[in-house]
């Protein structure tokens, strides 16, 4: 059975976003990823795992070594989702901040 992972349930756990973020910029090796944790690295391995499912991570085989590097296709997918949500909060604060201004008393 080839289960497919939701990709925000993904995202929603602290560490894979922490793991996102170090290979946002540089391809790296499980190890060294798990060099930044204070976890068990088959924990980490399970991390990217799920990561590798949701497409977020892709991975590359040099040599011995498997890097993984981001997908930003599929992040930029995320990103896009979002961004209507994004929109909408900066304006509804941007609305409070004017309020705020109108009734609070000037210095």
């Amino acid at each position: 059975m080839n289960l497919r992972r939701d990709v925000f349930q993904a995202i929603a756990d602290p560490t894979r976003r922490a793991i996102l973020l170090l290979v946002a910029t540089q391809s790296l090796t499980a190890g060294a990823i798990a060099s930044n944790f204070d976890t068990a690295r088959p924990t980490v391995s399970k991390h990217l795992q799920i990561l590798t499912e949701c497409e977020l991570l892709k991975q590359e085989q040099t040599g011995r070594e498997i890097y993984y590097h981001i997908n930003a296709k599929n992040m930029k997918a995320i990103a896009d989702f979002i961004e209507p949500f994004r929109r909408m909060w900066d304006d509804r604060f941007n609305k409070l901040e004017e309020i705020m201004k109108n009734y609070l008393p000037k210095k």
